[in-house]
């Protein structure tokens, strides 16, 4: 009158997922702020995956009467384990961590990386240039971090910026969608304290086009106006010339008369 036990084989693979998807759970909500999702959780992510594998194959490698997947998987209408791992997975592909991570996701791309370590200097350079004007800093005066940490922001900056432009083309990790959860998460935090807390602002690279485009558009009226007044002008020319040819020969007419 028992309920029907798993077979030894099938204990120690759902065992091992269990493992796994508690560490993978500890592991999100200890890097859930600041997001670190990607760069801490791909090691227990690829591990879950394997797990789970190991479970789905078992069909193939078990007796009828020892069919792990099918007791494990579909046995009942809730099938928790297939929840899990579609809540992992959900969980992951909405992070877009495979765009932080090489393409066989054993670890950061070289660009991510960069990126990281770039992020890592604007917070310190913020740090250090705080301490230094701790004693006489106004609430509103942060020259100093704007002034001596603006190279390193601007690096920054402009790498998110290519880092951007480059995965709408496929970068990396060949997936064409946002930049993964800890880069945006990490560039929001550094724009937020740059232009919020620091009141710093970027000077303008494109200074010169813009004050180009702007003159070609301040300067179409005028030669609007005057193409307008020389066509008009010359076709006045051309409706009076007729007029001045009939004058003349009028004039021929009436001395070939009197003479």
């Amino acid at each position: 009158g028992d309920l029907p036990e798993l077979e030894p084989e099938c204990r120690s693979l759902l065992a091992a997922f269990a493992e796994g998807s508690a560490a993978l759970t500890g592991c999100l909500g200890r890097r859930a702020r600041p997001v670190r999702l990607c760069q801490g959780c791909h090691g227990p992510y690829r591990r879950l995956l394997a797990q789970y594998g190991s479970i789905a194959r078992a069909v193939g490698n078990s007796s009828e009467s020892h069919n792990c997947a099918k007791s494990i998987l579909t046995s009942d209408r809730l099938q928790i384990v297939v929840t899990l791992s579609e809540f992992f997975n959900e969980t992951w592909e909405a992070a877009n961590c495979a765009n932080c991570l090489k393409n066989n996701s054993e670890g950061l791309s070289n660009s991510t990386e960069e990126f990281l370590d770039l992020f890592n200097k604007s917070l310190t350079c913020f740090e250090h240039n705080l301490q230094g004007q701790a004693i006489d800093l106004s609430p509103n005066n942060y020259t100093e971090v704007c002034k001596n940490c603006n190279e390193t922001y601007t690096k920054l900056n402009d790498l998110y910026n290519h880092l951007q432009r480059m995965n709408r083309q496929g970068g990396e990790s060949a997936h064409s969608a946002h930049l993964c959860i800890d880069v945006e998460d990490a560039m929001n935090i550094t724009r937020k304290l740059w232009s919020r807390t620091f009141n710093c602002s970027l000077p303008c690279s494109d200074t010169v086009p813009v004050i180009a485009v702007s003159s070609f558009i301040l300067f179409l009226p005028i030669v609007f106006y005057l193409s307008s007044f020389l066509h008009s002008k010359q076709k006045k020319r051309i409706l009076i010339l007729p007029k001045r040819i009939q004058s003349n020969a009028n004039l021929v007419n009436i001395q070939e008369k009197y003479s």
